[in-house]
């Protein structure tokens, strides 16, 4: 029988509250599952100290054919129940006793000895599962395999949105949508379409859960769900004396509430997983210009909300009394949006295909350290070795970052840029940059047919290591992922493969050195300098250089010619790269530089009020398979977020009038009138982040939290303001006229003069004229 696991959890059964793991999942067969499967906690302690860790504590200690990295013989050190590790780990570590491996999931522990990831056999009997657990089938301690064809079932999904007064005392509704199912449950009586009608709160909860048991999803979704309607729910439950149990168990559902713009509220879904289908898109690098649901709405389905105005919470309540029916399709709407979102954008793909790969859970598949533990942890072990556990600290000292090096500021034709293939993967591979690997720093020669000797003098065995293995692995994925178009699995694995270097260069990983961490960077610059050296050994001028890309003059003015020229660059980069590998580490190579893309023109700015080249700021005409012009903007104001979209516009204008040689100034003049004019007003709302209560912006006061505390806002979410002769103000609360002078000298005159380098002109030269019309006064 084959499946997915969706979730892992233990829990304590009977008398004596023996520990048994629970595996929630979805069988192929279509049927939902319950894996029960007994297990004893346990961590290691070094051999050499078991007598005197006996003396503290009675527990069972067993032999291991397991060491560390020290080569010390390890001892097993089993406990009665999970909670129980930490105890005894804490009364050896006053003890000098140090404990391996004690800080790993219990649950997650069985899956990385079993060698299991999402997709499983299972051979065991079927049994029918009790009154308490909603699932089609149980097994008790089958006999469970790694499926290496990870063909998936079809996952269940439900999105649910809930509908309250304004003040969040009175329920109106909830919808629930999946597959082709939608209902909207509501607290009125009547005959409505697509919805069934309820006297009382207490009986549409109650109806809420019996379709989720119903319909067995697997994943529950919905839009801002679990800081809200998931919020809202377990409240209005506990105010009804009912029993949130919507999971696969009669357990309550738990929620982790976070009041920090950093961190992302969870839930338990006790069997069922519930993921927040806003963090799914953001998490799947989904640029939007907000991540309200309409907004996603309108991009990625071209579709929308029915209910869109500002004041909502008002129409809401207007329509329950008045409208039901709109509200009811209102409602029913909200669900059936997120879940096309989701399926169109490709997000939930994302996760489940992260999921596959690195035996996490789908909630908790961007948690990088956690997902680079299961996998190496597992492979150590087929090593017979055991790993620290990770105490965690703070960084010694910055690990050294990639080379940048300084650009040569002007406008070019035909720049060519030449980018390392996943750089830091490749070096990882090639170099063989593993812990397991790590011999210590010398500063002495090395015998290159035993050792790798990095930049920084860290010092790797010359062998296979586990991440070069795990990579190799990943990346004959990723190709056959490409073969079948799945770009989801495609993605997953590239974001996999490179978080590996911010893993490894994290003090809260277990396998965090210094060593290790600098000579994954410090192999990034060397390589990127020798790139830039050989490319000017053949005459070529490399006017920039970003970790892991060069920005080389072509010098030539023929698009066409420009483009062979690339591709031989890259070709010849890569013969001298195999030879060099080859000859100085006695290794294979799998570095790989590609020519990426031609700008057809381009321009790099320098530092504002300086002569120096920027660095990470730069921009440049493409042209598509097509033909088609487009304009590329890299840490300019265009593609930064906390810049108007006047800003933007004006700038897109001027990029383009420069690289076509034709005339600014004309247009800078003509759109600062229009500017006064107010012809451009709707083009100068600020939309900013508010990351913690208002209230708690006490050392500095930022425009937006000005414009906040006008509008009475407190708590965290966007709020868009614009500039008034008052100061900022929100959008919806705007009483004064736009401050133009301010957007005129903080938004138009830093783009302007930055193209008017170029020229040799200044913005205050070039608007003189405009001044003289009678505009100087906004000066």
């Amino acid at each position: 029988m084959k499946g997915y696991i969706l979730s892992s959890k233990y829990v304590l059964q009977g008398e004596d509250e023996e520990p048994v793991i629970q595996l929630f999942g979805r069988l192929n067969n279509g049927k939902s599952f319950l894996i029960k499967q007994n297990s004893r906690p346990y961590f290691f302690i070094k051999t050499s100290d078991e007598e005197k860790a006996k003396e503290l504590i009675n527990l069972d200690y067993e032999p291991s054919d397991y060491t560390n990295f020290d080569k010390e013989k390890l001892t097993r050190v089993y406990t009665r129940i999970p909670t129980d590790i930490s105890k005894a780990k804490s009364i050896f570590l006053d003890e000098q006793i140090l404990c391996f491996e004690s800080d790993v999931n219990f649950s997650q522990k069985f899956l990385i000895e079993k060698d299991l990831k999402g997709t499983i056999n299972i051979e065991g009997e079927e049994l029918t599962p009790s009154e308490e657990e909603f699932v089609d089938v149980v097994f008790e301690n089958p006999e469970l395999t790694k499926e290496i064809k990870e063909d998936l079932p079809e996952l269940k999904v439900l999105a649910f949105d809930i509908e309250t007064s304004m003040d969040l005392k009175q329920l109106l509704s909830i919808s629930l949508a999946i597959d082709d199912y939608s209902i909207c449950l509501i607290t009125k009586e009547g005959k409505f379409n697509n919805a069934e009608s309820y006297k009382t709160e207490k009986e549409v909860l109650e109806r809420f859960k019996e379709i989720i048991q119903e319909k067995d999803p697997d994943i529950i979704t919905g839009w801002n769900c679990i800081d809200f309607d998931f919020k809202v729910l377990k409240d209005k439950f506990a105010e009804h004396d009912l029993k949130f149990d919507i999971g696969r168990t009669t357990n309550p559902i738990r929620l982790r509430l976070e009041e920090s713009f950093y961190r992302t509220s969870k839930a338990d879904g006790q069997g069922r997983i519930i993921v927040d289908g806003l963090d799914l898109v953001k998490s799947s690098y989904i640029k939007l210009p907000d991540y309200k649901l309409n907004t996603a709405a309108t991009v990625i389905l071209k579709d929308s909300k029915l209910l869109t105005g500002a004041d909502r919470g008002n129409e809401i309540q207007f329509n329950y009394i008045n409208n039901p029916q709109l509200l009811i399709d209102y409602n029913i709407k909200d669900s059936t949006l997120v879940l096309g979102i989701l399926e169109k954008c490709g997000a939930l793909d994302l996760a489940i295909e992260k999921s596959v790969l690195t035996r996490m859970p789908i909630d908790r598949v961007n948690s990088s350290i956690a997902s680079f533990d299961s996998l190496y942890l597992c492979e150590l072990h087929k090593k017979k070795l055991i790993a620290t556990s990770s105490y965690g600290g703070e960084r010694e000292e910055r690990i050294i970052g990639g080379f940048v090096k300084s650009s040569i500021p002007g406008l070019y034709d035909n720049i060519l840029v030449l980018d390392f293939k996943s750089l830091y993967p490749s070096m990882i591979k090639t170099f063989n940059i593993d812990p397991y690997s790590f011999e210590g720093v010398s500063e002495d020669e090395v015998d290159k047919t035993k050792f790798v000797k990095a930049p920084n003098n860290a010092v790797f065995r010359n062998d296979t290591g586990i991440l070069g293995n795990l990579l190799l692995d990943l990346w004959t994925k990723r190709d056959d992922a490409k073969k079948r178009k799945n770009k989801p699995a495609s993605q997953a694995i590239k974001t996999i493969m490179n978080s590996f270097f911010g893993v490894l260069a994290n003090p809260t990983c277990r396998f965090y050195n210094r060593d290790i961490a600098n000579s994954i960077t410090h192999y990034g610059q060397k390589l990127i300098q020798l790139c830039a050296e050989k490319v000017e050994e053949k005459g070529f001028k490399v006017i920039y250089g970003d970790t892991d890309s060069i920005f080389i003059d072509s010098a030539t003015k023929d698009y066409d010619k420009a483009v062979i020229l690339g591709e031989k660059l890259a070709e010849e980069i890569n013969s001298f790269f195999q030879e060099y590998v080859k000859k100085e580490y006695s290794r294979d190579s799998i570095l790989e530089i590609e020519f990426e893309k031609n700008f057809k023109k381009f321009f790099m700015p320098r530092h504002r009020n300086s002569e120096e080249g920027a660095k990470k700021r730069y921009a440049g005409i493409l042209i598509d398979k097509n033909g088609k012009e487009e304009i590329d903007f890299t840490g300019l104001e265009f593609v930064r977020s906390d810049w108007t979209q006047v800003a933007k516009t004006f700038q897109l204008t001027l990029f383009d009038l420069m690289f076509h040689d034709k005339p600014l100034e004309e247009y800078i003049k003509k759109f600062i009138e229009e500017l006064k004019s107010g012809k451009h007003d709707d083009l100068l709302v600020y939309t900013k982040s508010i990351r913690k209560a208002v209230e708690e912006y006490t050392k500095t006061t930022p425009p937006h939290i000005k414009a906040a505390r006008k509008a009475g806002m407190t708590g965290i979410g966007l709020i868009k303001y614009v500039v008034t002769t008052d100061g900022p103000e929100e959008i919806d609360h705007k009483k004064h006229h736009v401050d133009y002078d301010h957007y005129i000298d903080k938004q138009l005159k830093p783009i302007a003069e930055t193209v008017l380098q170029v020229y040799d002109k200044t913005f205050d030269e070039v608007i003189e004229g405009v001044k003289q019309k009678g505009l100087g006064s906004f000066f």
